[in-house]
């Protein structure tokens, strides 16, 4: 008995360990041109988040640019053709050749400002909505007033995604892209760093939304959330 009882002990430690390990959350840092940007990937998107680690771990971000800036929305990165592209040439069809099944988390997860999401195909040919395998966006956004925020919602009724009172509160407040909850995985957010993700998205650009002065992430590398 006293036997089995330590065995139930030993059990349950190990099982405390286990749930202490899914209760932490990974983190990536992008040493960029611009600084640093610091990012917390969510246990709630596992496929998202292991597929990220898996490429930042074989250093596949590493020297690419952030080919795609629009202010007021967005930064993109992720298409490998940037590594050595010449200046003032379109970029973003590059990939890596493989998409990802949605993880959509709307309410838990949604579009405010500072927040990671998957790029991928349009509706017209990608019907499931598959995220890209590495192209990945930084949301910027801006603040909504509630009848902005009315209208979105008229739009996306139709797609079934519903703007709840706490959404709501923190468009109005901290902004964000409310218009592609539901549409695009949300799989990650900014920790430190939105300071960087500010500049980059007010830099210049030309008329295929790509930097003129490059903007690169000269290393990506997973972290340990206790890291400074």
């Amino acid at each position: 008995m006293h036997r089995l009882f330590a065995i139930l002990c030993c059990l349950a430690a190990v099982v405390a360990v286990r749930a202490q390990d899914n209760n932490q959350r990974a983190e990536v840092l992008l040493e960029t041109t611009e600084g640093n940007i610091r990012i917390q990937l969510f246990n709630e998107t596992p496929i998202h988040r292991d597929n990220f680690l898996r490429l930042v771990s074989n250093h596949f971000y590493d020297s690419l640019l952030f080919h795609r800036v629009i202010k007021d929305f967005m930064i993109q990165t992720g298409d490998p053709d940037s590594r050595h592209a010449e200046p003032g040439v379109s970029l973003g069809e590059g990939d890596i050749g493989y998409t990802l099944e949605p993880e959509f988390r709307v309410p838990q997860l949604f579009h405010q400002r500072g927040m990671v999401a998957m790029a991928r195909e349009g509706d017209d040919v990608n019907p499931q909505r598959r995220s890209s395998g590495s192209h990945f966006y930084i949301v910027w956004g801006k603040a909504f007033s509630t009848k902005d925020l009315e209208t979105i919602q008229q739009r996306l009724d139709a797609k079934g995604v519903k703007i709840t009172p706490e959404m709501f509160r923190v468009y109005r407040q901290i902004g964000g892209t409310p218009h592609l909850d539901g549409q695009y995985t949300v799989f990650g957010r900014v920790v430190e760093g939105l300071d960087v993700v500010e500049r980059i998205q007010k830099v210049f650009t030309d008329d295929y939304d790509r930097p003129v002065d490059d903007v690169r992430i000269l290393r990506a590398k997973v972290i340990s959330p206790s890291d400074n």
